[in-house]
């Protein structure tokens, strides 16, 4: 598996060792929210998952260290897009409605997000996370 590893392109690693070391499927590694990691107890929670129950798994501990320092790049994208006035991210209705500013809060940003902004119809930027493409190379 290593010699696996070792081929995938060096920004994606730490997706496919989340994948390998967690298993996690695709979707759910790129959609962690920074609220899901639990260093402490070594664990994810992944969120509305196939079955629409939130699960548990483990958190790698080979993968600890490079996911504190992909939360430190995270946060200072996130902490860029704030200065700029933006700094959302999606949030299922029900949540958007409850909490407005929940978008804009840390804890709910994704781990591994988006190059890029989105811009909806009321003119409203946010981060999306990596699209699954990202990680196939294409």
């Amino acid at each position: 598996m290593r010699a696996v590893i070792e081929q995938v392109a060096p920004a994606a690693k730490l997706v496919v060792r989340l994948l390998y070391g967690s298993g996690l499927r695709l979707l759910e590694a790129l959609t962690l929210r920074v609220k899901d990691v639990d260093f402490a107890r070594g664990q994810l929670t992944i969120r509305d998952p196939k079955w629409k129950r939130d699960r548990t798994t483990m958190l790698p501990r080979a993968v600890t260290p490079d996911m504190h320092e992909q939360l430190l790049s995270a946060r200072l994208r996130h902490q860029e897009d704030l200065a700029e006035g933006w700094g959302r991210v999606w949030l299922p209705d029900a949540l958007a409605r409850k909490f407005p500013k929940a978008a804009a809060d840390w804890k709910w940003q994704w781990i591994f997000p988006a190059s890029a902004r989105w811009r909806d119809r009321e003119g409203n930027e946010g981060r999306h996370h990596l699209h699954e493409r990202w990680c196939s190379g294409r």
